[in-house]
């Protein structure tokens, strides 16, 4: 029941802002980040896969609530879009610019991945097919051994070319729907990771610089 309640007070934000994005309070804009929370963590934790190990899961978060609120501020209720699928657009955007902006790849990896793509391309245009990898690997003078350390090496560089206009997956949207509008707190496990979500979200929002708090007011 509290479940439908949650789920029915979020589609009610939505047409009220879809009616007219101007009256929307901010303890309402809060409400939709709260509410949203599932999917910052979803994207969040789809991005960090890709990342080493030294990359904070609550600095992507705090990354995709200002994509979020972004979202909430530029969507145009009358273009045919969902408001979904436009937040997942700019919480992902957010994410990546805010890795772009840290530059947490080393130069020399970013010169192995280049490397790497220029040779790969060469063999394809000379083989007219996609090269093996002992090909790749003995262009590059490398043991078959050598060549899986370099993938794993330059591995994370892939995560900045991702497109941020790139639509999820049926089984993605999938979960998300289920994430979003499906759940059922069957066990407290899952009521407290939700809980611990939304706590590292209104956390993100409380140690935003002050001009970007603002948003939440206008």
């Amino acid at each position: 029941m509290a479940s439908n309640t949650k789920t029915g007070n979020s589609s009610a934000l939505l047409k009220k802002y879809k009616d007219n994005p101007t009256k929307l309070s901010p303890e309402q804009k809060d409400q939709l980040i709260l509410e949203y929370a599932p999917l910052i963590r979803f994207i969040a934790q789809k991005i960090a896969v890709r990342l080493p190990s030294n990359i904070e899961l609550d600095d992507l978060i705090s990354s995709g609530v200002i994509g979020l609120m972004d979202a909430i501020e530029k969507y145009d209720p009358t273009r045919d879009n969902k408001f979904k699928t436009y937040a997942e657009f700019r919480i992902r955007g957010s994410i990546l610019d805010e890795l772009r902006a840290q530059d947490w790849v080393p130069r020399s990896i970013r010169d192995k991945s280049k490397l790497l793509d220029r040779t790969i391309m060469e063999l394809e245009t000379t083989l007219r097919r996609t090269p093996t990898d002992e090909e790749i690997s003995a262009k590059l003078n490398l043991t078959i051994e050598q060549f899986y350390e370099l993938l794993n090496e330059v591995r994370p560089v892939s995560v900045l070319s991702i497109d941020e206009h790139a639509t999820f997956s049926s089984v993605d949207k999938k979960s998300i729907l289920n994430l979003l509008e499906g759940c059922k707190f069957n066990n407290p496990y899952n009521e407290l990771n939700l809980k611990t979500v939304k706590d590292i979200v209104a956390k993100a929002i409380e140690d935003l610089p002050e001009r970007q708090r603002l948003v939440l007011s206008l």
